[in-house]
């Protein structure tokens, strides 16, 4: 009996650990599909059960940047610091029915995150336009 109750503990653990590990949360390098290049550090959290992001390290040459393209009060704000994933809220395992900004180009679009199972440091980021059109970043676990 104590036999099948350490198993069961074991098996609890490296459960705990795969969800753990397959967590959209945490800090995230973001890259330009465009350039390859790092821009930023994103730390993706939770909060009232909804999924946020926020640009806690600009790894550019443009380290004060301000959203001057941005419409609404994060007009003129600077970029680190800022919330630009917004409300996202978890379906089956996928993160969506919420919004991104672009701070380059201060345009807002739908948003889908997930962290696929195979590749537990990546997460994929897609912005979606109203059109339909879409673009999907993969951006990389800091550790």
């Amino acid at each position: 009996m104590k036999y099948c109750f350490f198993s069961f503990l074991m098996l609890l653990g490296i459960t705990n650990l795969t969800a753990q590990s397959n967590s959209p949360f945490g800090v995230w390098k973001s890259i330009d599909d465009k350039t390859g290049e790092a821009k930023s550090h994103v730390e993706v959290y939770q909060k009232n059960g909804k999924m946020y992001g926020k640009i806690v390290k600009i790894l550019t040459d443009k380290p004060n940047a301000k959203c001057d393209e941005c419409k609404g009060d994060k007009k003129g704000q600077p970029v680190n610091g800022m919330v630009i994933i917004e409300g996202m809220q978890e379906v089956e395992g996928t993160w969506k029915n919420g919004t991104i900004l672009d701070p380059q180009n201060g345009n807002v679009y739908g948003c889908v995150v997930w962290v696929e199972a195979d590749k537990p440091n990546e997460l994929k980021v897609r912005g979606k336009h109203w059109t339909g059109i879409y673009r999907t970043q993969t951006w990389f676990r800091v550790k």
